[in-house]
């Protein structure tokens, strides 16, 4: 019998962390209360699968107190399915960012990274998703918020690849 090959696994990854998968103080959030960088992490992807056409990376926290709503911490979409990194520090630099990617609204209300935050005490759980899409491009704006994304995104997802990171903050 001949062997059967199969595709390997969309995957991503994030280089920003220490190895207990916890991000680092340079990629937290400076405000809120929070002291920290917001410094965009380093996010690279493989194995993108066949007929992609454009891919989105969304960060997001479930853990927020926003009544199940989540926190979206940074959304870039229409990036080439041939690039297959975000570079540290390329949020809020378009000439960092690959060509033709926009970033679009987070919940601070921005069109920029923002990094973790949770409340005081709390360790929070941040889901790196990569989508990868069946169209070139989603019909959306950089004062797009992540609402109309996810629903330009709909029906035209062909497989994500997710990547779970953690922050916790101290009390004080």
């Amino acid at each position: 019998m001949p062997a059967v090959a199969f595709p390997q696994s969309f995957t991503v990854k994030v280089d920003d962390i220490d190895r207990d998968r916890n991000f680092l103080n340079a990629q937290v959030y400076n405000g809120l209360g929070c002291h920290g960088e917001n410094i965009s992490p380093r996010i690279s992807w493989s194995h993108v699968p066949p007929g992609t056409k454009s891919i989105v990376l969304t960060v997001h926290d479930p853990d927020a107190p926003t009544g199940g709503l989540g926190w979206t911490h940074w959304n870039v979409v229409n990036i080439s399915p041939s690039v297959t990194s975000i570079q540290r520090g390329a949020s809020g630099h378009a000439t960092l960012l690959p060509v033709g990617a926009l970033e679009t609204l987070t919940d601070f209300g921005d069109s920029t990274y923002g990094g973790p935050c949770p409340p005081p005490g709390e360790t929070h759980r941040y889901v790196v998703t990569v989508s990868a899409l069946s169209v070139a491009s989603i019909g959306v704006k950089p004062a797009s918020s992540p609402a109309l994304v996810a629903y330009q995104m709909h029906g035209n997802i062909i497989a994500q690849a997710r990547y779970v990171a953690r922050y916790h903050r101290t009390s004080h």
